[in-house]
């Protein structure tokens, strides 16, 4: 049975499906927002969200699970809890997805995900 089993498989094979997502998930943290297709941006606003939960609380295990979540890079680590820092008194809902004209080439629909203000 396929309960609560709702990922969607963006046509790829699992490895490749997480290289994906970790590196969309790097790129929103370091940017600050990135542009992606509305699909893309509704499944990692969960990723990250939980990353800066555990960010807010740094311990030696939850920055070690940041680091191993974020690819072993420990400069992404670090900007996890400098942002968590900014939402310390927030309890969740730290990213906003702002739908976006669909794209020209093949008409996926397009968003932006960024963090709160």
């Amino acid at each position: 049975m396929r309960h609560h089993n709702t990922n969607r498989k963006f046509g790829r094979e699992e490895g490749p499906r997480k290289a994906l997502l970790r590196s969309l998930t790097r790129s929103l943290i370091l940017k600050g927002g990135i542009t992606t297709t509305e699909a893309r941006a509704k499944e990692i606003r969960p990723l990250v969200e939980r990353l800066i939960t555990r960010g807010k609380n740094p311990t030696l295990a939850n920055r070690r699970l940041l680091i191993s979540r974020l690819g072993g890079d420990e400069k992404v680590a670090k900007k996890v809890e400098l942002v968590a820092k900014k939402f310390a008194e927030r309890q969740g809902g730290y990213l906003r997805i702002v739908k976006l004209a669909r794209r020209k080439s093949d008409g996926s629909p397009m968003a932006a995900i960024r963090f709160l203000e």
